[in-house]
């Protein structure tokens, strides 16, 4: 119970990482199986899909948000920008791309009508708890991570690159890495507004 208890305290935003790793890929890609096999979901719907960036297409994914970043942000303010992507996320070993498949949820929304608003909701739940599952694991491994939304402005580019099923939704990108600095410090709510309890 500690040792959990340590990792999920452990467990950060980290924002300088290297482009290292303490584990070889196929225990990384084995680390996200076992996420993707024991991380519950509604229905038992199995909704949830990973796809695992390393090396060359790592760095392809971040050269995709900033090419389309640059046509947003101002000729100003987009160098600052550029060096954040770079440093903070480009800089380091690999991305994990969390996506939603669907054609399950829409499934599921034929086949129990009476929930159908609820299985978008739902899915995203469950794309939540695979993204905290996968980056405890990552943190116990000895990486560094952080999680990103710069979905939809990169869904097209990245669905073309990867050949990615059309039915699939991104939700979130999660670069990782070894940890080269601190993670800010964490500023905690008074947990009494936070957790109650009735006895």
């Amino acid at each position: 119970m500690e040792n959990l208890k340590k990792i999920i305290k452990d467990r950060r935003s980290y924002y300088q990482i290297a482009g290292k790793s303490p584990i070889s890929d196929k225990e990384i890609k084995e680390l996200i199986d076992f996420a993707v096999l024991h991380t519950p979901s509604p229905f038992n719907s199995q909704s949830t899909r990973i796809v695992l960036l390393l090396n060359e297409h790592h760095k392809r994914l971040w050269d995709i948000v900033k090419k389309e970043l640059e046509g947003l942000i101002s000729t100003e303010k987009f160098p600052a920008t550029k060096e954040k992507i770079e440093n903070c996320f480009e800089a380091g070993y690999g991305t994990v791309l969390f996506y939603e498949d669907q054609s399950v949820v829409k499934t599921l929304q034929n086949n129990y009508p009476t929930f159908r608003d609820n299985f978008p909701i739902w899915s995203e739940h469950a794309s939540a708890m695979h993204q905290y599952a996968i980056w405890l694991l990552l943190e116990k491994a000895g990486f560094g991570a952080s999680l990103q939304h710069y979905n939809p402005l990169i869904d097209e580019e990245i669905s073309k690159s990867w050949k990615i099923d059309p039915s699939w939704k991104l939700i979130a990108q999660m670069p990782f890495g070894i940890p080269i600095t601190e993670p800010n410090e964490k500023v905690f709510a008074p947990i009494q507004n936070r957790s109650i309890i009735f006895e």
